[in-house]
């Protein structure tokens, strides 16, 4: 069911939203991540929040229903990404040098960072922290 992570990331039936603090109006903010439809949820509270979040997917799934709609998987399984020329020129020469075509190539890359989720999040902890120093 849905969890509020250091990433303040919700998730509940495979649908993933992220969360904020509004000081201002002393709410506690979310939206639905990953899906073009614009889904969005309140609460005072984190368990308001978390109640907020499972009724606002389930409104969206029963509004899909009633209408004909297919729902929006938050993922699925095909995204754009940009890069740099040279990293696009480099990662290409490698996946061939290897015999894999690039979106392979892309995909056992992101297995292996996945794989290495404490280490990479460290060192992206560690750039964003050099970015917001310079």
């Amino acid at each position: 069911m849905g969890i509020l992570n250091m990433n303040d990331i919700l998730n509940y039936k495979e649908y993933y939203a992220s969360v904020h603090f509004s000081a201002a109006d002393e709410v506690f903010a979310g939206k639905v991540l990953g899906i073009n439809d614009l889904i969005n949820f309140e609460g005072t509270s984190v368990s308001e929040l978390k109640k907020a979040f499972k009724e606002a997917v389930d409104d969206y799934l029963q509004t899909c229903s009633k209408i004909g709609k297919t729902p929006e998987k938050t993922y699925k399984g095909s995204f754009n990404v940009r890069v740099s020329p040279q990293l696009h020129q480099e990662a290409s020469t490698f996946a061939a040098i290897h015999n894999i075509t690039l979106n392979e190539f892309v995909k056992k890359a992101l297995s292996y960072a996945l794989k290495q989720k404490e280490n990479v999040g460290q060192i992206l902890e560690e750039n964003n922290n050099k970015l917001e120093t310079a």
